[in-house]
């Protein structure tokens, strides 16, 4: 079945409207993030492995495609100044292309040529130095760091000095608790790789007996060739670990960044949650599915827990910031091409 799924996919594909991909090589799209990488998912759409890409040697826009229909993912890897050209020369080549979690700014070019605009979620932004742990509604916060500490946990930045395999392992454990075991989400998150990328940060958590616990992993924000940020890319931690973990060590991680003078952490996307209204033409009916789905047990037990998600990244009381999916017809079909693509379903 597999495989006759795999023909299937491959001949669809095939009957996509045509698109002129750009060769641009791992070095070229790096180069072009650290001019331009400004948002969450920039850096991820460099290294993520199966994506193809429209553009020149100025920018790019990245895209999937399944079931005959082009899905860009973020907004343009370009200079801010240029992105509307490159949105409106890629849906003028790509037959209507879906565009998903992008920014306002795309989301209001994609409107002015006839898209709808849904809410898709929101991305929660730390804005450094202002935003610190202080005071009562962050009490929880510090309480994690304090009872870690107190039980003989250390936290630290790990400078490719931990053994691979023992992050493997950690992976590996993670994944035997997670709602869906045989299978990572796509295309909107990459591959966890043991190894860090170019310009990635990691964090990670010891136990009392010098044991691996967590670890985090960050993808840097970019602006005219330097580092203004980072995104949180990669959590795990282990199976029996305390609920206070992965607050822990995520305040240990902004604490870092705050000290070094960065100026802003986002802890991306919190799929469905906040979808009222977009401000723009919008599907009435995909925003009530997107609502459906947040609210439903079903999902949040057996397929993926968002609400749970949104409640981990509340508890940092960052700046929510909308994130939005735009298409023009919005198509049940449309729909269960990126549902695969993302590895959904």
């Amino acid at each position: 079945m597999p495989s006759l799924r795999i023909y299937f996919d491959k001949v669809l594909e095939g009957a996509a409207p045509k698109v002129a991909r750009q060769a641009l090589t791992h070095v070229e799209r790096l180069a072009l993030v650290r001019r331009h990488g400004d948002f969450s998912l920039a850096y991820s759409t460099a290294v993520q492995g199966k994506l193809s890409y429209f553009g020149d040697a100025d920018g790019y826009i990245a895209f999937g495609t399944k079931m005959k229909h082009h899905f860009a993912l973020g907004d343009p890897v370009a200079a801010p100044m240029l992105r509307p050209d490159y949105i409106r020369r890629f849906v003028e080549t790509a037959g209507s292309p879906w565009f998903v979690q992008i920014g306002e700014e795309t989301a209001r070019v994609l409107a002015g040529l006839g898209y709808k605009v849904n809410r898709l979620g929101i991305d929660t932004r730390l804005n450094l130095p202002g935003h610190d742990f202080s005071g009562k509604r962050n009490e929880t916060v510090r309480y994690s760091e304090r009872w870690l500490l107190k039980k003989g946990f250390s936290f630290d930045e790990d400078r490719r000095t931990i053994d691979l395999d023992e992050i493997a392992r950690l992976s590996e454990n993670w994944r035997g608790d997670r709602i869906v075991k045989r299978w990572e989400m796509g295309f909107l998150n990459r591959p966890f790789a043991d190894h860090l990328g170019t310009d990635m940060r990691r964090f990670v958590l010891h136990g009392p007996h010098g044991e691996l616990v967590a670890l985090l992993d960050f993808d840097p924000l970019f602006a005219d060739g330097k580092v203004i940020g980072y995104t949180t890319a990669f959590k795990r931690k282990h199976i029996d670990a305390s609920p206070h973990a992965e607050i822990g060590l995520t305040k240990f991680a902004v604490d870092r960044f705050r000290e070094q003078g960065i100026s802003v952490v986002t802890l991306g996307l919190s799929p469905m949650l906040d979808v009222g209204p977009s401000g723009f033409a919008e599907s009435d009916f995909w925003r009530s599915a997107f609502q459906r789905a947040y609210s439903s047990p079903w999902i949040n037990r057996r397929r993926f827990n968002l609400q749970g998600q949104a409640a981990f990244k509340r508890r940092f009381h960052g700046v929510e910031e909308p994130v939005y999916i735009a298409f023009r017809k919005g198509t049940y079909v449309e729909m269960l091409g990126l549902l695969r693509l993302v590895k959904a379903i």
